[in-house]
Order: structure tokens, then sequence, then C-alpha cells
């Protein structure tokens, strides 16, 4: 049996698939939706729809407070991957940049083999030497870089 928070999560993807790639919605309305306390779908929104995952949300609080998600657009690589660098931050954990590239992989962006790549460049093994406080700076650096390279 599906949890909630799968539910919730399929069925906010199916709004998304027929608008287009982008909703707004209501946290309350929702959370009334599925018989839930909004916090479970703040859960979800938290966790299933993230930068790293293709999503861009932008939440307003408040009363009429609502969410937007719109999914980035993997048709155009160019365009996804320019988001992801934009929104990836000065420094990446290993396992973080292992979920982005195999977004990448998953979505056609890259290929297999350009992942393999990208994930020995970045992996803590190649980094090793690289003092703990400093590494995830450089990895986050280094698959920018790489990344830049993908769009020329």
């Amino acid at each position: 049996m599906a949890r909630l928070s799968d539910i919730i999560e399929a069925f906010i993807k199916q709004l998304i698939d027929d608008t287009n790639g982008a909703i707004e919605i209501q946290r309350n309305e929702l959370a009334n939706h599925f018989n839930c306390v909004p916090s479970q779908i703040n859960y979800v929104i938290d966790t299933r729809f993230t930068t790293e995952k293709g999503y861009y949300v932008e939440s307003r609080r408040g009363g009429g407070g609502h969410i937007r998600i719109k999914r980035v657009n993997v048709n155009r690589p160019g365009d996804y991957l320019m988001h992801i660098v934009a929104s990836m931050g000065n420094s990446i954990s290993q396992q973080s940049s292992e979920i982005f590239i195999n977004n990448f992989i998953d979505y056609d962006v890259i290929s297999a083999r350009e992942g393999y790549i990208l994930k020995a460049a970045v992996s803590d093994k190649a980094l090793g030497a690289v003092p703990l406080p400093h590494r995830d700076a450089i990895r986050a650096s280094i698959l920018k870089n790489m990344l830049m390279s993908l769009l020329v």
C-alpha cells in the first residue's frame, strides 16, 4: 500500500504534467483534499520537489499563501544545466552531486559515460587530499566547470 507521501507526490506530479510544467496550489486546500495536516504537504514538497530533482519551488506563507512548483524544462538541456549551476551554491556534498548527476542521466541530459566521468571527478576518492572544510567547495567548483563545458 502506498504511503500518503507517495500519493501526494503522484497527485502533484500529475497536476504539473496536466498544466505543462507549472502549478500554483494552496497548501491548506491540498491538506484538506488528502485529509492531512499542512506540514505533511510541506514535507512532500521539501523532500520530493527539490532543485536536485529538477523543480523550482516558491512559497508564500500567510493568509491566502500559495506554493508554486515549476518543473525545469529538461527538453532544453542547456537551460536545465544552467538552472542547476545557478542554484548549486558554493559547496556540494558527494551525495548531492551524485543525485544531480543521476538526474542528468535519467533526463538524457548527459550520457551514462559522461555521468561516470563526472562522478569520478567529484568523488571523495578524487578529492581525498583536500581537507574536509574545503572539499565540498572544490567539488562544487569542479562540477560547475564540467557542466559548463558541456554547454559549449
